[in-house]
């Protein structure tokens, strides 16, 4: 069957983003600062991000316009478009209709640009001159360093060492738009230096290289820190997936029953999401469904707590569902989704039953990546796997029910410069993780003294 693309034209790409904060059935908690434990404000989280970034991370104005410069970078590659899966439908013999909105169109191959090259405007407008981040899969590391690029700033990244192993060719990428890219932990700072005098071989996490990019950013006026995941304003410069996945939809002449998105901090899955989850919260019947791994289960087993986003406990904490800050999880190829915390705005409508997380196995997930690669083509980012697993599993259970169904997942990203993991699984060499409870239990002990969120779990 000849596939079925919906693409819209330039002229159709939003020029506003959506905020959800403006219509949250419940608003998320305040970030708490981290000597007073006191709500922060602005000014607490003024010496990482500047002000400008802080004023939408705050904001509950419900349409935020998007700056006719991010446009013009967005518009190299957006709108993105929007399949039909009727290959993968055929393969699993399914009544569900499948549609799937493409992110790895841009170039640098997944979502993150989404909200990169608003943050690299952003920054150079308020006189930053060098970005400095984290990365975990590479995906974010890529897409600032090509953003930064965009707009005349240094960039530093600071990647997970088992990731700057496994995937040598997204450090390229980096080198390549001009970015330095270190592995974390590393001997560049004091919190790097810490984690190695007591785990030499540390394979490193999110948290620990969101540490050493902090301390590295404050130590200068002109630097500043920016995150591709977890925080609101990220949320809001992702909607713009879901915003243009509507009008595509419409195109269709379909409606979403199903949602899915894999969340490792929740930027993609909450890009697609957040505009459906408004009809939602207003009363549309839609399962809402956020994928992580069984081996990282910060949504499915981590409790709703305060807790600090990265190891050093430099930032304000926030609250969020966590596996605790010096949690380290299994070095799994998703290295996107092996991140402690999820993100407020996400945590806050999983409390809601706006949103239903889901696990899976790792092996289970490059299973599926293959299926939808010999049916649609596309070979997927580990971390886009996740969404693709559940949405077959989906897809199976409308079939053993007979329902038609209609699912809309996010690709969120390919997997070109991943095919190391794949020659892995090919190899047998991957392996599912159960993580133990006692093991969450260890690191939830760090945060038992922290402050309680009101609707703590």
């Amino acid at each position: 069957m000849k596939a079925t693309k919906y693409v819209l034209t330039e002229k159709d790409m939003p020029t506003k983003w959506y905020n959800i904060m403006a219509d949250m059935p419940t608003p998320a908690e305040p970030a708490l600062h981290p000597g007073t434990g006191q709500p922060a404000g602005p000014e607490d989280f003024a010496p990482i991000f500047p002000m400008n970034i802080l004023e939408q991370e705050n904001s509950t104005e419900r349409w935020i316009d998007i700056p006719d410069e991010v446009l013009q970078k967005l518009a190299i590659w957006r709108p993105s478009p929007l399949f039909r899966a009727h290959a993968l439908e055929k393969a699993l013999g399914t009544p569900a209709k499948i549609f799937y909105k493409n992110e790895g169109v841009s170039p640098a191959g997944s979502h993150k640009p989404n909200t990169a090259i608003a943050q690299a405007y952003y920054n150079k407008v308020a006189g930053t001159k060098k970005i400095i981040t984290e990365t975990g899969a590479g995906q974010w590391g890529s897409a600032l360093s090509m953003s930064c690029a965009f707009f005349g700033l240094e960039c530093k990244v600071y990647m997970v060492k088992i990731s700057y192993n496994h995937k040598p060719y997204r450090r390229l990428m980096m080198q390549t738009w001009g970015a330095d890219c270190t592995a974390s932990p590393s001997n560049e700072t004091e919190a790097g230096r810490s984690i190695l005098a007591k785990d030499p071989d540390c394979p490193g996490s999110l948290g620990m290289a969101i540490s050493e990019a902090v301390e590295v950013a404050v130590q200068d006026e002109t630097s500043k820190y920016a995150l591709g995941s977890v925080l609101n304003h990220v949320m809001i410069h992702q909607s713009i997936i879901g915003l243009e996945a509507m009008k595509q939809m419409e195109m269709a002449g379909a409606y979403p029953d199903v949602i899915i998105g894999s969340a490792g901090g929740g930027s993609n899955f909450a890009g697609l999401a957040f505009p459906y989850a408004l009809d939602k919260i207003n009363g549309k019947d839609i399962d809402i469904i956020a994928v992580e791994p069984k081996s990282c289960p910060t949504m499915t087993r981590g409790p709703f707590a305060y807790d600090f986003g990265d190891t050093a406990e430099t930032i304000p904490m926030i609250a969020m569902h966590t596996l605790g800050h010096n949690f380290v999880p299994e070095p799994i190829h998703a290295g996107g989704l092996r991140y402690h915390g999820m993100a407020p705005l996400v945590s806050q409508l999983i409390l809601d039953d706006i949103i239903r997380p889901v696990a899976v196995h790792q092996k289970d997930t490059f299973k599926a990546g293959i299926t939808f690669a010999r049916s649609e083509g596309f070979i997927s980012a580990p971390e886009c796997n996740h969404a693709i697993a559940a949405t077959i599993n989906e897809a199976l259970k409308a079939k053993e029910e007979g329902k038609e169904k209609t699912i809309l997942f996010n690709w969120s990203g390919h997997g070109l410069v991943d095919l190391a993991a794949y020659d892995a699984f090919f190899q047998g060499k991957l392996s599912d993780h159960d993580l133990p409870q006692e093991q969450i239990d260890a690191a939830l002990k760090d945060i038992e003294s922290y402050p309680k969120p009101k609707q703590a779990t």
